[in-house]
C-alpha cells in the first residue's frame, strides 16, 4: 500500500510540471491532424485503386 501511495504523489508532483497546451494549440493541432488523415486517406485509396486495377488486369 505503501508503494502506491509514493506513486500517486510521484504522479501528482510530475502533473503538475506539465505544460499543458492552450486552446488555441489544441485547435491547430486538431486542424492539422484532420487534414493531413484525409490528405493519407485520399492517397491511400487512391493507391488501392490503381492497384486493383492492375490486379483484375492480370487476372
Amino acid at each position: 500500500m505503501e508503494k502506491i501511495v509514493k506513486f500517486i504523489r510521484e504522479v501528482r508532483v510530475e502533473l503538475v510540471k506539465v505544460t499543458w497546451p492552450s486552446k488555441q494549440e489544441v485547435k491547430g493541432s486538431t486542424t492539422v491532424v484532420v487534414i493531413v488523415s484525409l490528405i493519407v486517406s485520399i492517397f491511400i485509396g487512391f493507391v488501392d485503386a490503381i492497384l486493383d486495377l492492375g490486379v483484375r488486369s492480370v487476372f
